[in-house]
Order: C-alpha cells, then sequence, then structure tokens
C-alpha cells in the first residue's frame, strides 16, 4: 500500500495510518517532555493496536533515571541514546522469540526541552529512531536535535509531534534513500517552527552515508540555517561545540585551503587569546573554538547552474579543511552580522571574525544592506555588539605594490568616520603577526597553476593539503607525464617571497 502513495501527498494523520496499518512494523514510543504527542498522533490514526507495543513517559528523574540509568544532563544525547538501547533490548527480548521473524521492531524516543512556565529556557530536544529495515536484521538509527522556535509551549509541542511522526514514517519507508527522508522531516511544518541543526545516520542501511554531506544538506534543504562537523567527519551539535566558550572563526573558499589560510587563523589566535585572557582576568589559556566557515553563497558561486551545488567540489573542499585539522562551519549566514547573532546564540564570552581586507571592503558596502531599515549603521549595530571583534590580514596590493592594512585602508569618505570611531574602539583590528611571505599567495593562482600543471603551486599550500590534492586528484588535479616534470624553479614564482 505505502509504495503506491507518494509521500509529498501523505498528510500527519496519513502517515501514522499508514505505519499503523503495517502489519510488519511494531516498536515502542518512549517520550519525556513536552507530553507524548509523536504517539499521540498514531492513537489518534486508529488501529494503534498493531503498531504499539508500549507507550512510556518517565518524567520524574528518579523514575527516568531507575529505567534508562543516571544522566548528567537530561535534554542530551547520552540519554537518548539510553532510551534507545533500553526499549529496543527489551522489545526483542520480549518479542523476538515470538515475532521476530516476521516483525521489523522498531524504538522511538525523545527526550524535550519544551518552554516553560516563565518562558526562560532554551526550548529543544533530541529525538531518534532505532529500526529494522527486515525482520532478523541488525537495526540502523536515526538521531537529531531539533529547535523549537514557536513562542508558547502548545504550539512547540504540536510541531515536535509532527516532525516526530515525519522521522518514523522517513526511516521506516525512505531509509533507502536519506535525502528524500530529510526532506519529510518539515512535512505540514515550516521552517519557522522547527529547525533541525544536527542528524546522524547510522547501522546497516546507512553504511555508505558520508556524514559532512548530510550536514550540507540541512542547509541546503532549509532543516537549518548552520550546520557543523569535525575533522574526523562527526556530525556535531553546535550547542554542545559552542556552549560557553570563546569564538574564533575565519571565513573563506577554502578552494584549496592555502599557507595564508592557516596563517590567518593562526596569526589570529594569539591576539584573540590574548583578548580573551585580558577580557576575563585569568592567565591560564581560554578553551577557544576555532572554526572554518563556508557559506553557501560561496558554494553555490562555483557552480555553473545557478542554485546548485558540486557536491564533489564540497567534498574535496571538506577533505583539504579536514588535513588541517579544522572543526567546519557550514552556514547559510551571507552577511556577517547574521553569522554573529548565530554564534551569540550560544556564548556570551568574547568572539572573533577573521577575514582579509578584501572582505572587510565589502563590508563596508553599502547596497548589501539595503534590506535593513537602518542600513550599514543597522547590520554593524547587531554585529559589534556584544564583544565580538573582526581580525583583520593585511593585503599586498599589486598594482600600486603597497600593503594594505586595517590603518592604511580606505572606505567610502562617508563611511570614513564610522570605520576610524571602529577601529580607534578595538572592533576592527590588524592582524599584527602575519608571514610576509605569503601575502602574494591566492587560491585562484593555486587552481591556475595546478590546471596549468606548474608544480609551484605545492608550495602555496600546507605539505599535507598538497598531498591529498595529488593522491585524489581533486580541483583538476592530473599527474603530470614523466616527461612534463621538473623541478621547482623558485625565481619564477614571486608569490613565495615577501
Amino acid at each position: 500500500m505505502e509504495s503506491n502513495i507518494k509521500r509529498e501527498s501523505l498528510t500527519t494523520h496519513e502517515k501514522a495510518l499508514a505505519v499503523n496499518l503495517d502489519k510488519h512494523k511494531y516498536g515502542t514510543f518512549a517520550e519525556i517532555g513536552a507530553g507524548q504527542e509523536v504517539v499521540r498522533w498514531f492513537f489518534q490514526a486508529g488501529a494503534a493496536a498493531g503498531t504499539i507495543a508500549k507507550s512510556i513517559s518517565a518524567y520524574d528523574m528518579t523514575v527516568s533515571d531507575a529505567i534508562y540509568g543516571p544522566s548528567i544532563r537530561y535534554v542530551s544525547l547520552d540519554r537518548l541514546v539510553a532510551m534507545l538501547d533500553h526499549e529496543y533490548a527489551l522489545l526483542q527480548e520480549r518479542l523476538g522469540a515470538t515475532r521476530g521473524t516476521e516483525t521489523d521492531f522498531f524504538a522511538f524516543a525523545d527526550t524535550v526541552a519544551a518552554r516553560n512556565f516563565l518562558g526562560t529556557n532554551e526550548c529543544h530536544g533530541w529525538m531518534g529512531i532505532r529500526f529494522q529495515s527486515k525482520p532478523g536484521l541488525a537495526p540502523s538509527q536515526i538521531v537529531l536535535h531539533v529547535r523549537m522556535l514557536d513562542k508558547d509551549n502548545v504550539s512547540q509541542q504540536q510541531a515536535l509531534g509532527i516532525v516526530g511522526v515525519n522521522l518514523v514514517h522517513g526511516a521506516l519507508y525512505h531509509h533507502d534513500d536519506p535525502d528524500a527522508l530529510m526532506r519529510s522531516l518539515l512535512d505540514d511544518l515550516t521552517a519557522d517552527r522547527i529547525e533541525v541543526d544536527m542528524i546522524k545516520f547510522s547501522g546497516p542501511e546507512f553504511e555508505t552515508v558520508d556524514h559532512r554531506l548530510m550536514s550540507l544538506k540541512l542547509v541546503q534543504l532549509s532543516l537549518s540555517d548552520a550546520a557543523m562537523f569535525s575533522a574526523d567527519g562527526e556530525v556535531l551539535q553546535p550547542s554542545e561545540v559552542l556552549h560557553k566558550k570563546p569564538i574564533l572563526v575565519e571565513r573563506g573558499s577554502f578552494r584549496p585551503v592555502t599557507n595564508v589560510n592557516v596563517d590567518m587563523l593562526q596569526a589570529s589566535r594569539q591576539q584573540f587569546l590574548n583578548h580573551v585572557s585580558s577580557k576575563e582576568g585569568t592567565a591560564a589559556e581560554p578553551d577557544v573554538v576555532t572554526l572554518m566557515e563556508l557559506t553557501m553563497r560561496n558554494l553555490r558561486s562555483t557552480c555553473a547552474v545557478d542554485g546548485e551545488i558540486d557536491y564533489d567540489d564540497f567534498l574535496a573542499r571538506a577533505d583539504v579543511l579536514a588535513a588541517t585539522g579544522a572543526t567546519i562551519l557550514i552556514s547559510d549566514y551571507f552577511e556577517y552580522y547574521r553569522l554573529g547573532t548565530y554564534l551569540r546564540r550560544y556564548t556570551k564570552r568574547p568572539i572573533g571574525i577573521v577575514m582579509g581586507v578584501p572582505s572587510l571592503i565589502d563590508l563596508f558596502d553599502e547596497h548589501y544592506y539595503d534590506h535593513l531599515e537602518g542600513g550599514v549603521l543597522e547590520s554593524f549595530g547587531r554585529l559589534f555588539r556584544n564583544d565580538l571583534k573582526l581580525y583583520v590580514y593585511p593585503l599586498y596590493d599589486e598594482t600600486t605594490r603597497q600593503l594594505v592594512t586595517v590603518q592604511r585602508l580606505k572606505v567610502a569618505p562617508r563611511l570614513q568616520g564610522l570605520y576610524e570611531h571602529l577601529c580607534k574602539n578595538g572592533y576592527i583590528e590588524s592582524i599584527d603577526f602575519y608571514n610576509r611571505d605569503y601575502l602574494r599567495i591566492f587560491s585562484r593562482d593555486v587552481l591556475r597553476k595546478i590546471a596549468e600543471r606548474d608544480p609551484s603551486w605545492e608550495r602555496m599550500v600546507p605539505p599535507e593539503v598538497a598531498s591529498l590534492i595529488k593522491e585524489r586528484g581533486f580541483f583538476g588535479y592530473n599527474k603530470p607525464a614523466e616527461s612534463d616534470r621538473h623541478p621547482i624553479d623558485s625565481a619564477a614564482e614571486p608569490a613565495l617571497k615577501g
């Protein structure tokens, strides 16, 4: 029956009913916080006896600990996994012998903090499902983190119920197409109500899934405005990583990562550490989180078809960033003030944004702020609040053969006073200790040299990045024929001289 119904045509009620009418699906629902909104859909759809083995809601902490074990945080991934472990094991223990040969077992769980009575808490939650695709097979699993954006508790509960039904239905019927599954998560919802900022697939059904690509698709599909993963490709939940930490972030194309990109972050980091220590009055090195940020605008800019993304190109950038040990943030925040607002969601400690002089010039281009009633002044008011600084790497101007620094830069005359005010008060700071040998290195020149089979590009990127590009053929690299090989002529490479 299910295969004859298009996914797009199903309402939340119809999805719940489709699961209930499938005699092969049978499982448990365990929900903590925000009521039992997910299982309620299945009870109300009808024929729930054919699907629901058990529904449980262990609200009391002592009761919850007695069932799932003690936990430092109750709304956490650890607690969710403990719930899934316990409930799925019970299903197998109690029902495996009697119906394991004909039943696809599943356990759904969520642990949520919906809006409290005073409206002072963070409204978010974890939910997941562990399921069999066929009787007797090892289970697969999907877990995700949601932020509930409705302003009242009842609406948040309703939205949570819908996304939970979408997850159950998607896992049971679209596990072979993770892209379609992700698209279905906001069926009967909008991004104004629910944000999914982390998703992780595991188990035999998802062995070929690249979690970095799934993180990208969270943003591409408007499930979230930002997603994050580590250098080893592990998906990260932003609030877990950024919570109450000083944050230093560099935005770039990283196509590929060059010595300049690495130098920008390393040189600014020491200045940022000094600022944090001075601000917080401690001699100990602060626990700074450093991020490399790729924006959707940048990822789309390299594609021939407007609005599309070259996934192979994205993964190549992710790989070369990983070679440097970077934690990667993907965002849909073209405007820097939106990036600042996003980071401020998680911390009240200092934030530093690293950029080059060209990006600083763009920052003062007023046409980028036509959509704001207050224009450039409103954007800067949003950007520079709550201890946010810009750290700016100098630019060598090939035309004038002069070094352009924060101190020497001139912006539009009507904004020059504003610029000087921001510099004088420490909102914009020059990166002072940089490697002069790197000033003439640009990603576009690296790509050109790769295309021309000029091996001097290898000196323009970190050694581990050069090795990876050559090994995997990234960015159009083709291994040169034996007759084409020649030693690098350092005299012919002005970009490598100070």
